[in-house]
């Protein structure tokens, strides 16, 4: 019976690879039109989703070697002096209040308290108004990039996302010039941002989890490597990054990640904004490094991330970034701003460490293949299990970049 079902997979698995031999012959020349773009992707993904059903690789077998990763940025684009790391290399500024928080629910004003003082602090100006307008104005369409996954557990809090936008108004930018966006529009439909957010403003999600996998994104932006015999090999930038938000304001969560080993500033801009990236994990083993720190150099991301608010609200320690067991998710009331995404991540990776080693679960950086499950029942529920090989070194690589500043002795971490 086993036997027969192999077959069958591999018998399905052929008859995509028939279609996109055919859609090679057809862009052979390297033009691809609206339509083929399209086919291949959704090809591309049900190809990924049905290999991605064979059982996991050894966890005590060497990981594929790293591929060449080729880059393909927008065309003449204009660098700007606001892109990563932005004005304020190596600073961040956290701020907290255990009372912003009681009983999962985020009080509105000590919220707007918070980013008040932070963004003063941050960028020195006397006024929240003023500092937020080094860095938007108001001709400015702003994207506003939330983290949805994980919720209702733990998400970019509305309250939060709201203050944001109270924040970019106040500057005259029109409500219809704001954008709320991530990739999965399931995923914004669980955290509830529709009926959370003001109604004027526009919330977007890129795609659906498993159709139109390219409707939505730019052909000719994009990062392409085989990380692990994929068919389709690049992850395309969002269009509505590449041709329409002028300025991002990016706000992650505090969480770890079971192959990033965490999921900060850098990933929820990288996996946030590129499509196809699931691919770049294969139980046990990901190229999460050094891929997120590449896909946050390639233009016009780097240059319209110009500020990052990290929501510490709420922590996940472990088992992020979709669990939902409140036992590894704590209610700190952390704020953190910064326009240096690698320096945010550095301190968001240490503070997500020392709960581990206060909890007495194992390290980020550990690289055991008994703490290798396939079952993903016992990672949410044990913190000594992982599904991966964590990659959290993807922070400091993205520093090596030019992305920010990852050396803890030369962050100017300022504690308000």
């Amino acid at each position: 019976m086993g036997c027969k079902r192999q077959t069958r997979w591999r018998n399905l698995i052929g008859s995509f690879e028939a279609q996109s031999r055919k859609i090679a012959e057809r862009t052979a020349d390297g033009i691809m039109d609206r339509r083929t773009f399209v086919k291949a992707g959704c090809i591309g993904s049900a190809s990924l989703l049905i290999q991605g059903m064979d059982p996991m690789m050894r966890a005590d077998t060497a990981p594929p070697a790293a591929p060449a990763v080729e880059l393909h940025g927008l065309p003449d684009y204009k660098p700007s002096p606001l892109g990563m790391p932005g004005l304020f290399p190596g600073r961040v500024v956290e701020i907290r209040d255990q009372n912003a928080i009681e009983r999962n629910r985020v009080s509105q004003l000590a919220v707007r308290r918070l980013l008040e003082q932070a963004m003063k602090e941050l960028t020195g100006e006397s006024s929240p108004r003023d500092a937020w307008a080094k860095f938007i104005e108001p001709k400015d369409v702003v994207g506003i990039k939330i983290n949805p996954s994980g919720a209702p557990a733990c998400c970019s809090s509305p309250e939060i996302v709201r203050e944001i936008i109270a924040a970019v108004r106040s500057l005259g930018v029109p409500p219809q010039n704001i954008v709320v966006y991530d990739r999965y529009s399931y995923e914004i439909d669980i955290g509830g941002y529709q009926v959370l957010l003001p109604t004027e403003v526009r919330i977007v999600g890129i795609q659906d989890a498993f159709t139109s996998a390219v409707v939505g994104y730019e052909p000719n932006v994009y990062c392409d490597a085989n990380f692990f015999g994929e068919w389709e090999t690049r992850s395309y930038m969002a269009s509505i990054v590449a041709h329409e938000v002028t300025k991002i304001v990016n706000v992650p969560t505090m969480k770890d990640h079971s192959a990033s080993g965490v999921t900060g500033a850098l990933k929820n801009l990288a996996y946030g904004t590129f499509n196809n990236v699931a691919r770049t994990h294969r139980a046990p083993h990901s190229f999460t490094n050094p891929l997120i720190g590449m896909m946050c150099t390639v233009e016009p991301l780097r240059s319209k991330a110009v500020l990052h608010v990290m929501d510490g609200m709420r922590q996940v320690w472990h088992g992020g970034p979709l669990t939902q067991v409140q036992d590894f998710i704590e209610q700190p009331g952390i704020l953190m701003v910064a326009t240096d995404p690698v320096a945010m991540d550095t301190i968001e990776l240490e503070a997500i460490e020392k709960r581990r080693r206060e909890h007495g679960a194992p390290s980020l950086w550990q690289h055991d293949a008994s703490s290798i499950t396939p079952d993903t029942n016992v990672f949410f529920h044990d913190a000594t299990k992982n599904l991966f090989f964590r990659q959290p070194g993807h922070v400091a690589e993205a520093g090596k970049l030019g992305l920010g500043v990852a050396d803890l002795k030369q962050i100017d971490h300022r504690r308000l």
